[in-house]
């Protein structure tokens, strides 16, 4: 009698035989499922074989509380009577001590492949120490990933990165930018990120030579600058089309500017 656990298909819900039992019943998926579990987790206890010696159709549904569950396991072939026992076919190959010793064996031999000259004893040490890792990697869960700017970004409480700027242009600006940038415009810290932008920026009164390759800050040419293209359109009466990818709202601006001067 194994006991402890026993083995179920991820995809049980959806199994044809399971739907066949929901048909067969009329009854919901979920009582189904939990019938099923009901059932294998008692042969599983009380046999070492797949055989419920004593058990009939009649006793296995006032078991499960369900009159006609033991006639629609029978129907799909989850289950045989034999007079005065039920069996489950191929048990051996899902439930009991043999599935639990295979899938020991399976790991053993994994690891005696990747380590020959590991024996026995220590092979289950590692085995133990693989699984905590998991474990511990698990509840580490995912890296962060970086990510465009987020429509709703919003600096955090002004840093001394922003002392003398004005802010709510620079900010921005530092939207237009980065919304604007049709490649390398994703980052796992936007707050961090916005720190450089305000270390950079200009600051009245404040004379310094500009950094080579500092992010530029809305110019005084129009198409320069996202916010530039987008008040040009709003003056050409050109409309922002949903889902439309800038570069190509910005090209239609472009032909609309240079047809209006032409004219």
């Amino acid at each position: 009698m194994a006991g402890d656990w026993i083995k179920m298909r991820a995809d049980l819900l959806t199994h044809p035989k399971v739907v066949r039992i929901v048909s067969a019943l009329k009854a919901d998926k979920l009582r189904v499922i939990g019938g099923l579990h009901a059932v294998w987790s008692l042969v599983d206890t009380h046999s070492a074989d797949g055989t419920l010696d004593g058990y009939t159709a009649e006793a296995l549904d006032d078991y499960i509380g369900w009159p006609g569950f033991c006639a629609a396991m029978v129907l799909v072939g989850w289950l045989e009577e034999n007079g005065e026992s039920l069996t489950t076919p191929r048990f051996d190959e899902h439930n009991g001590q043999s599935a639990k010793r295979r899938a020991t064996e399976t790991q053993r031999k994994r690891m005696a492949r990747e380590n020959p000259e590991m024996s026995a004893p220590d092979a289950d040490k590692l085995r133990s120490r693989e699984e905590k890792r998991r474990e511990d990697k698990k509840e580490e869960g995912e890296k962060p990933r970086a990510t465009r700017l987020p429509p709703d970004f919003e600096p955090k409480l002004e840093s001394e990165a922003e002392s003398g700027i004005d802010r709510a242009k620079e900010l921005a600006n530092f939207r237009d930018y980065w919304n604007s940038k049709a490649r390398d415009n994703t980052k796992l810290d936007w707050q961090a990120t916005w720190r450089q932008w305000a270390r950079k920026a200009d600051r009245p009164g404040v004379s310094r030579k500009k950094k080579k390759n500092a992010p530029a800050a809305v110019s005084t040419i129009w198409h320069e600058s996202a916010a530039g293209v987008r008040a040009r359109a709003e003056a050409l009466g050109v409309a922002e089309r949903d889902l439309e990818a800038f570069p190509t709202f910005k090209a239609r601006v472009m032909a609309a500017d240079r047809q209006g001067a032409t004219a």
